[in-house]
C-alpha cells in the first residue's frame, strides 16, 4: 500500500509513521499500522486506530470512559492499550501490535479451503478467550474499595481476535464498545448499537439488560464459526429462508451489519435450542453440549460466568488433544495459511499479509487453477 505522510504523526519524542492500513471499518474508524521510532532507540509495531471526532460532550466523555477502562486490563490474552492522542482534533488510541491474523482472516482462508479450522486450534482460541474476558467482567476498582467495575466487552467477534504467529498467543482486542456499569459512566445513547452486530447477543439486539453472559453468546457463535465455517444466522436462513420484517425499535447501527437490523431481530427473536442443535449436528457431542448451552437465548440457560466456559473448553481440548498449546497453535495456523497459499488467485483476506510476499500466479502449482463452484 502507497505509504501516506499525511497520517504521520508525533507524540513527544516518539514519531510513527504510516505502514499499511489493516482496516476501514464502516463507522468511518480507521485501524492502521505504524512504526514507532524514538530518537534514540530501536523501531518497533503499534496499531493506530484512528476514531472519529465525538460530536457532543456526552459522546466525549464516553470515549475518555472507554480509554480509562482500557487501561485497566491487564491479561496475557488481551492486547495492551499503551497511549491516547488527539492529533489534529482526531483522537488516536495506541494499541499493542500483535503481529498475526485475525480470526477472521483465518476462518476466510478456511472457508476458502472448504475445511474448518482444526478443532483443537479452535477450542484452544476460544478458551484463552474466555479466560481474557473473566479477567475483563470480574475486574475491580481498587479506587472504589474493590467495587466491580461490570465490564462486558460487547464486540467478541472474528476480527478482534489475533493469533500470533510465531507464538500462538491469542490477544482479544479492541474494547471500544465495551460496558460498564460503574457508577457515573458515561453510556452509549440507547438508540446507537456498537460493534460487529452480526456476533452481539440476543439481549443486546434486543435492548434488554445485559451483564457478562452476553459476551458468552458472543463467544459461542464465534466457535461455532471456528468449527463450521458457517455463522448460525447462515443455519436459521438455509432452514427457514428469509425472515419477515420485524419492527426495529428506536435504534440504530454504529456499523451497518451484513443483514438487515430487521432481519437479525426476527432471527434472534424465533431463534430456540432445537436450531442451535440442528446448527451444531455435524459436530461431536461433547461439542454440541457446551455450544448449545452458550448459545441459549436466555441468558440464564447459558454458562453463569466465563470462567465456567473456559474449564469446559479446556476439558475437551484435553481430552481430545492432551498438552495442547500456543507451539501446536502456531503449528496448526502455519498448516492451515500454507495450505490455502496455492489458493491465493481465489483471493486474500481483505486485512492482507497473511500469504508468503513474492508468490505470484505462475509460481502457483498446476493443479490450483480456480474451477466454478
Amino acid at each position: 500500500m502507497t505509504h501516506s505522510r499525511k497520517l504521520d504523526f508525533s507524540a513527544g519524542p516518539v514519531e510513527f509513521r504510516l505502514v499499511r492500513t489493516l482496516e476501514e471499518r464502516d463507522n468511518g474508524e480507521q485501524v492502521l499500522l505504524f512504526e514507532r521510532r524514538l530518537r534514540h532507540g530501536l523501531p518497533g509495531l503499534v496499531v493506530v486506530k484512528r476514531l472519529r471526532n465525538p460530536e457532543s460532550f456526552p459522546m466525549r466523555q464516553r470515549l475518555k470512559e472507554e480509554v480509562s477502562l482500557a487501561f485497566r486490563l491487564h491479561h496475557p490474552a488481551i492486547a495492551q492499550v499503551h497511549h491516547f492522542r488527539v492529533i489534529g482534533r482526531v483522537p488516536h488510541a495506541i494499541l499493542e501490535y500483535v503481529p498475526g491474523p485475525s480470526l477472521d482472516a483465518l476462518i476466510t482462508v478456511a472457508v476458502m479451503r472448504e475445511e474448518p479450522l482444526p478443532v483443537p486450534f479452535a477450542l484452544y482460541v476460544a478458551a484463552e478467550l474466555a479466560d481474557a474476558l473473566h479477567h475483563a467482567h470480574t475486574l475491580t476498582d481498587q479506587d472504589e474499595g474493590g467495587r466491580p467495575l461490570g465490564i462486558i466487552h460487547r464486540d467478541v467477534s472474528p476480527r478482534n481476535i489475533r493469533v500470533e504467529r510465531k507464538t500462538g498467543q491469542v490477544k482479544l482486542t479492541d474494547f471500544g464498545a465495551a460496558y460498564s456499569k460503574r457508577v457515573g459512566r458515561e453510556e452509549t445513547p440507547e438508540k446507537l448499537l456498537k460493534g460487529d452486530l452480526m456476533y452481539a447477543s440476543p439481549e443486546y439486539l434486543l435492548g434488554a439488560p445485559m451483564d457478562a453472559r452476553s459476551d458468552i453468546f458472543s463467544l459461542g457463535l464465534v466457535l461455532l464459526e471456528a468449527l463450521t465455517n458457517r455463522h448460525l444466522f447462515g443455519f436459521w436462513l438455509a432452514q427457514a429462508g428469509q425472515p419477515g420484517a420485524e419492527a426495529v425499535p428506536d435504534m440504530r447501527a454504529d456499523e451497518e451489519p451484513d443483514l438487515p437490523l430487521h432481519q437479525m431481530l426476527a432471527l434472534v427473536k424465533r431463534c430456540t435450542p432445537e436450531d442451535v442443535a440442528r446448527a451444531t449436528a455435524m459436530l461431536p457431542e461433547e461439542l454440541r453440549v457446551i455450544l448449545c448451552r452458550a448459545l441459549q437465548r436466555e441468558p440464564a440457560a447459558r454458562y453463569a460466568t466465563a470462567e465456567d466456559l473456559c474449564r469446559e473448553l479446556r476439558v475437551q481440548l484435553h481430552a481430545l488433544q492432551p498438552g495442547y498449546g500456543r507451539t501446536e497453535a502456531a503449528r496448526d495456523m502455519e498448516d492451515v495459511i500454507s495450505g490455502a497459499s496455492a489458493m491465493r488467485g481465489l483471493g486474500e483476506p481483505i486485512e492482507g499479509g497473511l500469504y508468503p510476499a513474492g508468490l505470484d500466479e505462475h509460481e502457483l502449482p498446476p493443479d490450483t487453477e480456480e474451477t466454478p463452484r
